[in-house]
């Protein structure tokens, strides 16, 4: 099996329950403090990854600051998330948000000059189809 299958398929089931759990939060609590608590669950998980490198994390400013630059869009969308979670159905939205990959695809596309096939086209159409779909 190849290496990164395993840590995918963790992923996947991770942000599965990532979808899920927002709209029973926010069925208690507003978006505002159920994205403080992620907060703190993330921060939790930064520190243990903080102490199993025994504090060797690198530093290099340009990467340091493209790194924060993540944290704070991922942590914005999750704010937007959880409102749009709050006041719709979970079906919906996370099958509109998970195609988030179409963004990544057309920057990548932009400012990486990183190739596209037919194929890859052909599965981006469907993903599009797949939005319209879900969002009538």
């Amino acid at each position: 099996m190849r290496s990164w299958i395993l840590p995918a398929l963790i992923a996947l089931i991770l942000w599965g329950f990532w979808g899920f759990l927002p709209k029973v939060a926010t069925r208690y609590i507003d978006p505002s403090s159920a994205l403080v608590y992620q907060a703190i669950g993330g921060t939790i998980v930064g520190l243990g990854v903080l102490l199993s490198v025994r504090s060797q994390i690198q530093w290099q400013a340009v990467g340091a600051f493209w790194a924060i630059l993540t944290g704070l869009f991922g942590m914005l969308g999750s704010l937007f998330f959880l409102q749009a979670v709050s006041r719709g159905k979970v079906t919906t939205i996370v099958t509109m948000t998970a195609l988030y990959p179409l963004i990544s695809i057309v920057l990548a596309l932009i400012f990486l000059k990183e190739p596209f096939s037919f194929r890859q086209g052909l599965g981006v159409f469907c993903a599009l189809m797949a939005l319209i779909l879900f969002s009538i």
